[in-house]
């Protein structure tokens, strides 16, 4: 391959870029990105950086004296891919011819229907989300978060240890019911409680209210909850419209085997935005986690380079962490399909226990609460099984 193009410069395309170099490719190497800004690490966002004790340059993802040798497009869109062209169209009308294409553009957050153009409503996904957001927060006022997953609750406990009235809406029974299950879930939840942040389940958001600014969130039972600011944390959708057309395989994001291979020869996918196979499972998964897009892409690059003609090993169990209101947050596998949940050690009502998930008495997926040792002795055992 005498070019390769990788689009989307976060993480995972970093990532891949970096398996590129470290794999052997000395060919030319295009990185294309819709943010202007170089690759930053994004868990921070709803924690340190939107707290303010860390600063931009603190989330850079690139050390200082890297040098990938890649060609850096950075804000601009990728619109298109011509497979029979092998390019990829961008937004200012240029095309990247590409032997070997990478497809690492992530998700976008979902938006709240109808709050286009009223101040005080936030998604959170990107830097320049995150700076909108802590200036608002700075000011201080009640914020009502709609969504109690991982990154609502971040922000929620972001915003409370700042001093902020802070109210959770979430339209489930339990929140984190899906990633977690219905008992743990309720475990992790609590924490809002315990922390005096009010958490309103089981109801969903009709709407917001306000002329120019948001002044109140309105739920689908009647009653309104007062806002200064919203943060809108309803989950991500992918970000594959400029697919379309192309003839890649869409499904929940661009379908791929166990090793990232697309529907199209010497396309691969990684990311946020791709669903890849699970063999274990038996179904396709998307990853939206930091160790997904941090570890597939060797696996990805590795089937580009040599042209689709490796074995994929199978990917490692799924992990992601969160910090809460000062507890650590440590979870791996897959909690659909188990059939029993069981405490380890700790206590839940202490917030801090290891709680183990089976399915026919095998373990198929391990919570952590400020267990971080035991945790990750689990996380091991998990891994080697697979």
């Amino acid at each position: 391959m005498r070019t390769v193009a990788v689009v989307g410069a976060s993480l995972a395309g970093l990532s891949a870029a970096r398996s590129l170099r470290k794999q052997g490719y000395d060919g030319r190497l295009v990185v294309i990105g819709d943010e202007l800004h170089r690759p930053y690490d994004r868990p921070p966002l709803s924690k340190e950086f939107l707290a303010g004790t860390l600063g931009e340059a603190d989330l850079a993802l690139e050390a200082g004296e890297e040098d990938l040798g890649a060609q850096w497009l950075l804000g601009v869109r990728a619109t298109g891919l011509d497979h029979a062209a092998r390019a990829v169209r961008l937004a200012d009308g240029r095309e990247v011819r590409a032997d070997g294409i990478v497809i690492a553009t992530g998700a976008a957050a979902r938006e709240l229907p109808g709050s286009e153009g009223l101040a005080g409503v936030h998604t959170l996904r990107t830097l320049d989300d995150a700076r909108a957001l802590r200036d608002e927060l700075a000011a201080g006022g009640r914020l009502v978060v709609i969504g109690g997953g991982f990154i609502g609750a971040e922000v929620a406990s972001t915003a409370q240890a700042l001093g902020l009235e802070v109210t959770v809406v979430e339209a489930a029974p339990t929140p984190l019911a899906g990633p977690l299950g219905e008992t743990m879930g309720a475990v992790v939840s609590a924490l809002h409680a315990d922390h005096g942040v009010r958490l309103v389940c089981g109801v969903g958001v009709k709407g917001l209210s306000g002329q120019w600014r948001v002044d109140a969130v309105l739920l689908e039972d009647g009653r309104s909850i007062p806002a200064d600011i919203v943060v809108v944390g309803v989950g991500a959708r992918p970000s594959v419209e400029w697919l379309e057309g192309s003839g890649i395989a869409l499904d929940n994001g661009v379908k791929c085997g166990a090793d990232g291979r697309t529907s199209l020869a010497s396309v691969v996918a990684v990311g946020d935005c791709a669903n890849w196979y699970d063999p274990r499972a038996g179904a396709h998964r998307r990853v939206e986690h930091w160790t997904g897009a941090r570890e597939r892409p060797d696996a990805a690059v590795a089937v580009l380079l040599a042209g689709g003609a490796v074995e994929p090993g199978p990917p490692r169990p799924p992990y992601f962490w969160s910090d809460q209101y000062g507890v650590k947050i440590q979870f791996t596998g897959h909690a659909a399909g188990a059939d029993s949940v069981t405490v380890e050690a700790g206590a839940a009502d202490d917030r801090d226990v290891l709680a183990v998930y089976r399915r026919a008495g095998t373990p198929v997926a391990v919570l952590g609460m400020n267990q971080p040792r035991l945790f990750t002795r689990w996380r091991r055992q998990l891994a080697a099984a697979s």
